[in-house]
């Protein structure tokens, strides 16, 4: 496979200072599960939010400036309730440099060993305070981004499948440790232009981790099919499979994916799969997100004889450009400029 060098991304950490392309997009992304097993998150910092009606208006009007559209998503899972958190910013919200960046009144901060966010954010729809640290400490720093789609528009960087997180809230009360995982996503062109839908996963663990990243291209002409095949990455005219192992040292290997295994769909109708070894059966132990174009869930599968507890995420992309679902986007993703 062909790698990339990202744009978001140095071999000494994130880069917050990236250019980002017209109509394109960058994010930092992070996800993390408690050690006690009763409390998770995910985080996402997006520079063009991918899923803005009004940085998708503006693209239209040939506007598309991905800086005067920012977003901090925040979504926390466990006990105490669930709390989620979508608010898009404008241009003069933003202060970057290559270790910071601040979207309205929450920032990111790396310090060239750990990601601090500091969280000051209101949920959506019924709105509450969400206001809390969560730091990072990730165990390796990998710089190789993997093109998702046929010709590199899209780029994916798995910066640390494995670290630990401290997760400090004083609105809601809460406070825990646990394993976090930590990437980056950036691209030239708007993700419906190209894809039909995704499913990815990772599975992490101290001694190394299993990461699957499943593609569907869109087959209408808006998606080149020019795409090679190897054995290790298994592609075809109307997608892309990643498959990843990474051990504790930052070693990686692409290795072919076992064989797909559907899941059940989510109460919005949105399609779940995975990779499974043959004969083994993988479930969904927790649905954590459920919407009208993506679904986040916790997943039990077994990869290489390895049981795993897996992250995962589905988005129906052609759902989401359907005219009913951007209707719907405004109640939960607010945009509130603060200058």
């Amino acid at each position: 496979m062909q790698y990339r060098h990202p744009s978001v991304v140095s071999q000494t950490g994130p880069d917050f200072s990236a250019p980002v392309p017209r109509d394109g997009y960058a994010w930092w992304y992070v996800d993390a599960l408690s050690d006690c097993g009763r409390h998770g998150l995910t985080l996402i910092a997006m520079l063009g939010c991918v899923f803005s009606p009004w940085y998708a208006a503006a693209r239209r009007r040939g506007a598309g400036d991905p800086l005067a559209h920012p977003a901090l998503n925040l979504a926390l899972y466990g006990e105490g309730g669930r709390r989620w958190a979508l608010t898009e910013r404008g241009a003069r919200d933003i202060e970057r440099s290559d270790r910071r960046l601040a979207m309205g009144p929450s920032e990111l901060r790396w310090d060239g060993t750990r990601l601090v966010v500091e969280i000051n954010e209101i949920t959506s729809p019924w709105p509450s305070r969400l206001r809390g640290r969560v730091t990072v400490h990730p165990s390796m720093l990998l710089s190789r981004a993997y093109a998702i789609d046929a010709t590199g528009r899209h780029l994916w960087t798995p910066i640390s499948p494995y670290g630990r997180v401290e997760v400090e809230f004083t609105q809601p009360a809460l406070r825990w440790q646990g394993t976090a995982y930590l990437d980056a996503n950036e691209g030239s062109a708007p993700l419906e232009s190209d894809f039909d839908s995704w499913n990815w996963s990772r599975a992490s663990a101290i001694d190394g981790s299993r990461i699957f990243y499943d593609t569907r291209w869109r087959t209408d002409g808006a998606s080149p099919t020019n795409a090679t095949t190897t054995p290790e990455v298994a592609e075809s005219a109307i997608g892309r499979s990643i498959s990843l192992a990474i051990d504790a040292q930052g070693g990686t290997e692409e290795l072919p994916p076992p064989p797909r295994q559907s899941l059940a769909a989510t109460r919005w109708g949105i399609a779940r799969e995975t990779r499974c070894d043959a004969g083994a059966r993988a479930t969904v132990l927790e649905t954590l997100e459920s919407g009208p174009f993506y679904a986040r869930s916790l997943v039990r599968t077994r990869a290489e004889g390895r049981e795993w507890t897996a992250f995962h995420e589905s988005v129906s992309l052609r759902r989401f450009a359907a005219r009913w679902v951007q209707a719907l986007l405004p109640v939960r993703l607010p945009r509130r400029p603060l200058r």
